[in-house]
């Protein structure tokens, strides 16, 4: 289908047709797998040409493969980017873009609660290499306001953050970065382009582990860069091809484009099943609080409603009796599977301080508001009531 008639159609129509003809590819219903690491020049000149960036074509899969090209429109064209760069990971899309946007001497205003790795990316990566991070609550957009200056490159956070649940005013933060100079990054692994775009809220880029909801079936890595195409230009040249090198398999890349063609379905029922899962939750006497955009209770709800088409399947609570009851509720799951990761067919559960989180130190966890006892769900395609079963014979255990 081509972009005059994808810019026409849904959300769901694009993510299966968009970029790929049939009928241009002997009829072949699904887009073809392109298994080649390099690619043939017609003369030396031709070759010229394509490493010059004169002419299109392709010169070796590290910086492109027709498969992985067209999972990248299909992406750019759902989060509403001018482009995409796909990588071999979502960790490998923040380092690549990071390694290209930042020089010693910059600073990264972050917010308070990010995924484990980003924030040792961050904290134990670049600050070595002469990159200020800044951390602060970017729940309160006049926190960047009071700290950002001259030296503040790029503004990065997630919303729904990992693994807290606390949402950010995409629209808002990214307004004063832009007026300051700075751009913004936003990871909207958690809510995919069919719940919330940021780009159409004002941020410049957009980063998602593709392993995760874009995928949807575990049994992948990815990642993805969407953002201004000059510069992505920039990212798959230098960021990707010399400084990460996390290129994408054109076999994953398949992979991602067949999950995205039931991306929609699935995040309905991700959503549905979260909140009843979160439902139960909130008003058991053995919950202290739980964390979902859904719930009447979540102080942000507001914002969850602005910015957000449904609340997602990825929800965080903690017990009343702290860690120590969150161990026992992990362990009496029956259904539910422990496992770090998220976004798949299974509901799947963990405890942040001592799987995805781990990374921080104690005091660090504290300072950036992850609970000991947290847990999280993310909540799977089973049916809700299996699911509500066993989350309530957990909390009997706990």
């Amino acid at each position: 289908m081509s972009d005059e008639k994808s810019a026409r159609k849904g959300f769901s129509t694009r993510a299966i047709h968009h970029g790929h003809d049939p009928y241009a590819g002997h009829g072949a219903l699904n887009p073809p797998l392109y298994l080649s690491s390099t690619y043939a020049f017609p003369t030396v000149e031709d070759g010229a040409a394509r490493f010059a960036g004169e002419q299109a074509g392709f010169v070796y899969s590290r910086v492109g493969n027709p498969t992985t090209q067209l999972l990248e429109q299909r992406i750019a064209d759902l989060e509403g980017g001018e482009a995409a760069v796909v990588t071999a990971s979502g960790q490998g899309a923040t380092t690549s873009l990071l390694w290209t946007l930042l020089a010693p001497g910059d600073e990264v205003i972050a917010d308070k609660t990010l995924y484990g790795c980003t924030f040792g990316y961050l904290n134990h990566g670049l600050a070595k290499f002469g990159v200020t991070i800044t951390h602060l609550d970017l729940t309160e957009p006049r926190n960047l306001e009071a700290a950002i200056g001259p030296r503040t490159k790029l503004v990065f956070f997630e919303s729904p953050a990992n693994p807290n649940m606390r949402l950010v005013d995409i629209a808002a933060i990214s307004a004063i970065a832009r007026r300051h100079g700075a751009v913004t990054v936003v990871d909207n692994t958690y809510c995919t382009p069919y719940l919330q775009r940021p780009i159409e809220l004002g941020a410049d880029y957009v980063l998602h582990s593709a392993t995760k909801y874009l995928g949807g079936h575990g049994d992948l890595l990815a990642g993805a860069i969407v953002g201004p195409r000059e510069s992505l230009l920039q990212v798959r040249f230098y960021g990707l091809k010399d400084m990460t090198g996390a290129v994408l398999s054109s076999q994953d890349a398949f992979l991602v484009l067949r999950g995205m063609k039931t991306l929609a379905l699935r995040m309905h029922r991700h959503s549905e099943n979260a909140n009843g899962i979160a439902g139960l939750l909130a008003g058991h006497p053995k919950v202290d609080v739980c964390h979902y955009p859904g719930l009447e209770s979540f102080p942000q709800r507001e914002l969850a409603q602005r910015q957000m088409k449904l609340p997602g399947g990825m929800l965080a609570f903690e017990l009343k009796g702290g860690i120590d009851a969150g161990r026992r509720f992990m362990n009496a799951l029956r259904l539910i599977t422990r496992a770090v990761s998220l976004g798949d067919a299974e509901s799947l559960a963990q405890h942040p301080a001592s799987m995805t989180h781990s990374f921080y130190t104690p005091e660090e966890r504290k300072e950036h508001l992850i609970g000991e006892g947290l847990v999280r769900i993310s909540a799977g395609l089973e049916d809700l009531d299996d699911l509500l079963e066993d989350v309530a014979q957990a909390l009997d255990a706990a």
